[in-house]
């Protein structure tokens, strides 16, 4: 049972490091509202998961759930994640850092990161094609399994954003740094491996292997 806690744990962990970090609108609205105001503004954009990303996992779940006897289906799905996650991997591959083109703005920081990761399709893609399939898995695991995919991920989800926000406030440069850069690319190589591992679930369940 360890072990596969374990895995459920390394993989909530990297998918919240990646998605935490990866260049996209949350992100660069972490960036903006920090630099904009201080770094309240940035943690509370970098919470906002907290509040959009309940709904979106349980409606992924409630649709998963009737597909749960539909085994191709599934494995569709899952080959699908596989795509998205190697999509992400390239992106963080390809990572030259983060050009910010600030204009003029308003407070209520978290209001706005609410309404920006709403808005944002990746977290309802990540979470029909990756997250609840996931979920699902360690569900027939055990929960505690569950617990430790969801915790990590939000943890390192919003734990990455808010250690963003903190390094932003004290250096600009860090987002066109080597340090900055060489961390998305090691996120996107162990992206690329996760990915491999949702296209043999997937393959699984449709019975090609």
């Amino acid at each position: 049972m360890a072990k596969k806690m374990f895995e459920f744990l390394s993989a909530g962990t990297l998918l919240g490091l990646a998605a935490g970090f990866s260049p996209g609108p949350l992100q660069v609205l972490v960036i903006s509202e920090t630099l904009r105001h201080d770094i309240m503004a940035g943690i509370k954009v970098s919470i906002a998961p907290l509040i959009t990303d309940v709904p979106i996992i349980l409606i992924s779940l409630l649709i998963l759930s009737r597909l749960a006897g539909f085994q191709p289906v599934l494995g569709c799905i899952s080959i699908f994640g596989g795509v998205f996650i190697l999509y992400l991997g390239y992106e963080s591959l390809k990572t030259r850092g983060v050009e910010l083109n600030l204009s003029p703005a308003s407070s209520s920081s978290f209001r706005k990161g609410v309404i920006t990761n709403a808005l944002n399709p990746h977290p309802y893609i990540f979470y029909t094609t990756v997250g609840a399939p996931i979920i699902f898995k360690s569900l027939n695991q055990n929960f505690l399994s569950t617990v430790s995919f969801v915790g990590s991920f939000l943890i390192f989800l919003v734990g990455s954003k808010i250690l963003l926000a903190l390094v932003v406030e004290r250096s600009r440069s860090f987002l066109q740094g080597a340090v900055y850069i060489w961390a998305m690319r090691t996120l996107g190589a162990l992206l690329l491996f996760f990915s491999l591992i949702l296209f043999r679930d997937g393959l699984r369940l449709i019975g090609v292997i």
